[in-house]
């Protein structure tokens, strides 16, 4: 019985589908919406993960940051917290500690500062430049495409030279080629002498990209910068040791360096790539939590729109409903037949919205130029959502149909 009531819901909520086409459509529009919306966050969100998670593995293992002070959210320079204040910057003078450290191959104090790049009326966006030392594609991964880079010479005096990122070295010279040219960063002129070519899996965040690279000190005297968020060491240690052990070893070097006493609070924080990964997740995580409240207003909009074209329905066959329960038909059977007439208006929604999202999560994945693609979890539960939405909005609307008077029924005009 319950798979012939299936089977009758199914071909009902087909053949009003059919008979009011424009009512129907708007009805799964807001279910659509809903799923497609979310299966698209789900594609950006593992896409995002996963070219992080490339970039990491990117970059040379046991490599790890050391911060004054490290906060997810940017701190003001101009309005510092005491506990940060307290502490001091990171100097040239810890990172020879830190290099003197067992298990550390290299370390280098290292900055970033944000500014746009202009050549002959051609302006980039802004980007990072960062202040290294001559190991940073040992660090960063990628290789020089043309040019070298900086003598130790131009490490110690602070020239004014730049390795230019090879897309913003294409932007503002074209098919000329660059090494020997100048370029402007904010306003001072700089010298190019190499190209650098990033790993093809490298993350770049959106307004964060990396459009060059210059010594340390030549960056410190041209720019002003963060000395909490963007002055940090990079540490490099030896493969064959425990991340660990080094982490270890760097925090007794730079404590010993800095004459803090057993029992004192250090005065840095570090940074390793799972840390890293840990604050992504709870980012995007965050991110595809809001995207799915908001997709799920456009759920509830469809449900809303289920309930009232169901209660259309039960108006409009009142006569149909009275002769069923005249003949003979329970309560259960009734409302059973309108929950799965309503049940399938929001499945079929849910199909249509799994192949747009299907479809924008390709869009998405050429436009943002990330590997992504739509987890099969996010196909599931969408559909799973879809019917249930049907099941919960439909259930008034049904359970008014199955609880009408046979009699009654009958006489309605």
């Amino acid at each position: 019985m319950a798979l012939r009531n299936l089977d009758e819901g199914v071909r009902l909520a087909v053949d009003s589908l059919r008979s009011n086409k424009l009512r129907s459509f708007l009805t799964i529009l807001g279910v659509v919406i809903g799923v497609s919306t979310v299966m698209a966050m789900a594609s950006i969100v593992q896409g995002i993960q996963s070219q992080i998670f490339n970039a990491l593995n990117a970059a040379v293992p046991n490599t790890f940051y050391v911060f004054r002070f490290f906060a997810q959210t940017p701190l003001n320079p101009d309005n510092l917290p005491y506990e940060v204040r307290i502490r001091p910057i990171m100097s040239e003078m810890d990172a020879a500690a830190v290099n003197l450290a067992p298990g550390v191959r290299h370390a280098a104090l290292w900055t970033r500062a944000f500014g746009r790049f202009e050549r002959q009326g051609i302006r980039s966006q802004a980007m990072q430049v960062f202040g290294a030392d001559d190991r940073f594609m040992a660090v960063q991964g990628g290789t020089l495409s043309r040019g070298r880079m900086f003598t130790p010479a131009e490490m110690r005096s602070g020239t004014n030279v730049v390795v230019l990122e090879t897309l913003i070295a294409s932007t503002l010279f074209g098919s000329l080629d660059p090494v020997g040219g100048e370029v402007k960063i904010r306003g001072k002129v700089f010298r190019v002498i190499g190209i650098w070519e990033p790993p093809q899996n490298i993350f770049r965040p959106p307004g964060a990209a990396e459009g060059g690279i210059m010594p340390y000190r030549t960056l410190r005297s041209a720019f002003p910068i963060n000395e909490t968020n963007d002055l940090f060491i990079i540490v490099l240690g030896d493969p064959g040791m425990p991340i660990d052990a080094i982490k270890d070893n760097v925090t007794v070097a730079l404590r010993r360096s800095r004459s803090l006493r057993p029992g004192m609070p250090s005065t840095f924080d570090m940074l390793t790539q799972d840390q890293l990964l840990e604050i992504v997740g709870k980012l995007t995580s965050a991110f595809f939590l809001v995207m799915v409240a908001l997709s799920g207003v456009a759920l509830l909009v469809g449900g809303i729109g289920v309930m009232a074209i169901m209660m259309v329905s039960v108006t409009s066959r009142t006569r149909e409903i009275g002769t069923r329960k005249a003949l003979g038909a329970t309560r259960r059977e009734i409302l059973w037949q309108f929950l799965v007439e309503a049940a399938t208006l929001t499945l079929i929604g849910g199909l249509i919205g799994i192949l747009v999202g299907l479809g924008a999560g390709q869009i998405l994945k050429l436009v943002l130029q990330i590997d992504s693609g739509v987890p099969i979890w996010s196909a599931v539960v969408a559909t799973l959502v879809s019917v249930a939405i049907g099941l919960g909005f439909g259930l008034y609307p049904a359970n008014r149909a199955a609880k009408m008077d046979p009699v009654e029924a009958l006489r309605y005009e």
